[in-house]
């Protein structure tokens, strides 16, 4: 590709877009995916300004066998439909499927996942966020040379470049800041 690469926001799933099951459990069907308050609002204001969706989620149920593959699949389908409705959608989805003793790249806070996902979608890191709603997705966005947003509150993670309780929230305070950044697609 010439030009400029493309920003990206880099979106955790749980938390973030939906809610987050107690912890030790999964969503393991579509069914279970429930979206929260003002993320598609959200997903839509990102891809207004021309930010490349893109959702990087560990999913260790996974490697666990409380998941399957086909529910992930699933999810994402749902995802996309219920998105087109506002009028964008995701670019990729990527997944660590990996349990924690496997050390792997991909893995949260490691950046494995927005690295690859910018050599292959041709992504500039240094425009790109990550957002996200704890402190693996904004260690994983500062590895990977992005800005971050954290889903929470400033005493949770003051580290963040942004922090917004909402992905609603936090979109308006991302655009507001990149409004001559991002780069048309």
């Amino acid at each position: 590709m010439g030009g400029l690469s493309r920003a990206a926001a880099f979106l955790d799933r749980e938390g973030t877009l939906n809610v987050r099951p107690a912890e030790h459990e999964y969503v393991t069907s579509s069914s279970e995916f429930v979206w929260l308050p003002g993320a598609r609002e959200g997903m839509r204001r990102l891809h207004q300004a021309s930010f490349v969706l893109a959702v990087v989620s560990n999913q260790r149920g996974v490697a666990r066998g409380l998941v399957s593959v086909s529910a992930v699949r699933q999810i994402e389908t749902r995802i996309q439909d219920d998105l087109a409705r506002f009028g964008c959608r995701v670019e990729r989805f990527r997944y660590c499927f990996h349990d924690l003793a496997d050390r792997c790249e991909c893995r949260k806070p490691r950046p494995g996942m927005l690295l690859e996902l910018a050599r292959d979608l041709d992504l500039e890191l240094s425009r790109s966020w990550m957002i996200g709603d704890m402190d693996s997705d904004v260690a994983a966005g500062k590895a990977a040379g992005c800005r971050t947003a954290f889903i929470g509150s400033s005493s949770e993670h003051p580290a963040a470049d942004v922090v917004a309780p909402s992905l609603d929230q936090a979109s308006r305070q991302i655009t507001d800041s990149t409004a001559s950044i991002a780069t048309p697609t």
